[in-house]
């Protein structure tokens, strides 16, 4: 079993020293721009534009392949008073998505439905109920948002039924693209739009984003829509760069200036949340949320939520979310308890370099979340399973630098369906192809995924000792948010660090403490180490130890102060770190 205390410090490799020192300025220490550098900005220029996103620097919509396809269908089907569904996944990208397009068409027709397919009834994507529901209710065009890049039967299907499609979809293509109408999604091989990593939302908004530009409406109409790409950006995990770090900004901006619709405040106020929203805010306060209406419910409740334009309606259908939430939070931790059974009475589980595993009665909603907690103790490839519509359906998580999606694919002559992104995807199978699904997974990992990657591993930034912490370094720190995929909050290192005598554990296995460096006793900064409660004895004997550091500033009772979050802790100063700078031949490696 790996555990949290055997990470992995690995310190980045260092910039050229001749790109770092054309950043240095008054206003860019030297630490700042090694930062810099690490994230390929080279230039003040380039720096300029990294600190300031701005809006005018987005792509022009119509470089996407079948743009030009997608608006004018569009613009036919509201000239004519079609009938139009804004079809969506049931997840956090797919309900903000619809909630996006479909708010921002209504401004031309009230002609459109939207709709979320069941998780239960009809699993993931296009589904054959959901056109024949369009079919009956008259509907011309569906405009499919985060799902379709491979329902190339579907799409027959519905023009077999007068039905048109245009799929808005940012995941992997397969060999063949569906014959819809258009087809926009980034990762085609035949796109030539400048980024690649979109969310879904981000797509639509494209979309909506072309629909405007067609017909001359500024773009500041299109800003009210920005806080549900930010969402979805967060919520989805893709990287925090390119346009994604353009568009998560200004979503933020919006709402941490107030401008926050009904539906997302009603969230908060029922998460009692009172400062400012980061992208970590929106994966764990406003995402598990709008996921549970799908997961224990129905999407279509987010979906009515974020389109909710009075404060009294929202907090009604949010009460209900919120509870959903508080049922899902019981149905993960039970489920998980039952998983982490199965370790202790399967020795070949044990052994395993993956984890699969299988039970009829677990619920679907929540078997994503539980592989999730089952990496955190068992550090593997894993996907869990349980029954669904006579089939085997379940969720795989990855680890760092494992292309999980690729693994499950090595495995498709087992499988109904799959689909998703190198760390997280969603599969079906006949339920008597779990033992050979399981067989052969184990089988594709230990030959594709290298040894050193089942031990989790912590990137740092830059050796920082706490002395050299100063308040403008730090404010430097917090404008390189949002933090995120391929921007990631930056790591230091402190060596040889002591307690002030202030140790204690805190809330749930906590630990908080008050640091400094035995020859700086002045200063003294507290910190706190979550799920680490385990070092107690060695942070209050009074010996030193290293830690890996954020920065961040905790807001109390209307104040802020800096505080330290501890990413891990070793006993000793770490006197050796192998890393990346001190390997001219092999530039990976760590210290266990």
């Amino acid at each position: 079993m790996i555990t949290r205390t055997s990470k992995r410090w690995r310190l980045k490799a260092a910039p050229d020293p001749a790109q770092v020192a054309g950043l240095v300025s008054d206003r860019c220490p030297s630490e700042l721009a090694e930062l810099l550098a690490q994230r390929g900005i080279h230039t003040p220029a380039e720096a300029s534009v990294y600190f300031r996103p701005d809006l005018s620097n987005l792509h022009d919509p119509f470089l996407m392949k079948d743009m030009d396809k997608a608006v004018e269908r569009i613009e036919r089907a509201l000239g004519e008073g079609e009938r139009i569904m804004i079809y969506g996944d049931y997840d956090v990208d797919g309900t903000t998505s619809v909630a996006l397009v479909f708010g921002f068409l209504s401004r031309f027709t009230g002609n459109m439905v939207h709709y979320i397919p069941d998780r239960y009834a009809e699993g993931y994507g296009i589904s054959t109920l959901g056109i024949d529901r369009a079919a009956e209710q008259g509907i011309t065009l569906i405009i499919a948002l985060d799902c379709g890049i491979k329902s190339l039967d579907k799409v027959a299907y519905a023009t077999e039924k007068g039905i048109d499609f245009i799929i808005c979809d940012h995941h992997l293509p397969g060999a063949k693209i569906p014959d819809a109408v258009a087809v926009l999604d980034p990762k085609r091989s035949d796109c030539d739009y400048p980024f690649k990593e979109l969310s879904g939302c981000g797509i639509g908004f494209k979309l909506m984003q072309a629909v405007a530009q067609h017909n001359n409406i500024p773009f500041v109409e299109l800003e009210p829509l920005l806080d549900l790409v930010a969402i979805s950006t967060a919520c989805d995990i893709v990287p925090v760069d390119g346009e994604n770090r353009i568009l998560a900004h200004h979503g933020l901006r919006r709402m941490n200036m107030g401008l926050i619709r009904p539906g997302i405040q009603a969230i908060l106020s029922m998460a009692n949340f009172k400062r400012e929203l980061t992208i970590m805010d929106m994966v764990f306060t406003l995402g598990p949320r709008i996921n549970a209406a799908g997961r224990i419910e129905h999407g279509q409740q987010a979906v009515e939520l974020l389109l909710s334009h009075e404060i009294k309606q929202a907090e009604q259908i949010g009460l209900r979310i919120d509870k959903n939430n508080s049922h899902r939070q019981d149905l993960d931790k039970e489920i998980t308890r039952q998983a982490m059974e199965l370790f202790d009475e399967d020795g070949p589980l044990r052994d395993a370099w993956s984890t699969v595993v299988f039970n009829p009665e677990w619920h679907k909603g929540v078997i994503g979340i539980v592989a999730s907690r089952l990496i955190e103790t068992h550090y593997r490839p894993t996907v869990v399973l349980t029954e669904s519509n006579g089939k085997a359906s379940g969720s795989a998580r990855s680890v760092k630098g494992f292309d999980v999606h690729d693994a499950i694919a090595a495995c498709a002559d087992l499988l109904d369906q799959f689909g998703g992104h190198m760390y997280a995807a969603g599969l079906t199978m006949p339920i008597e192809n779990v033992p050979a699904f399981r067989e052969r997974f184990e089988k594709v990992v230990r030959e594709r995924m290298p040894a050193n990657l089942r031990i989790p591993e912590e990137e740092v930034d830059l050796e920082l000792g706490l002395d050299r912490l100063t308040d403008r370094f730090v404010r430097d720190v917090q404008r390189m948010a949002p933090f995120g995929p391929k921007n990631m909050r930056p790591v230091f290192l402190a060596r040889g660090v002591v307690d002030s005598g202030h140790a204690r554990t805190v809330g749930d296995d906590h630990l908080k403490m008050q640091l400094h460096h035995p020859d700086h006793p002045q200063k003294r900064i507290e910190a706190i180490a979550f799920k680490q409660a385990h070092h107690f004895e060695l942070v209050k004997s009074g010996e030193p130890f290293s830690v890996l550091y954020v920065v961040e500033e905790n807001e109390w009772q209307g104040r802020k102060n800096l505080q330290l979050n501890i990413k891990d802790i070793k006993a000793g100063t770490v006197a050796v770190l192998e890393d990346e700078r001190s390997l001219a031949s092999a530039r990976t490696t760590s210290v266990a």
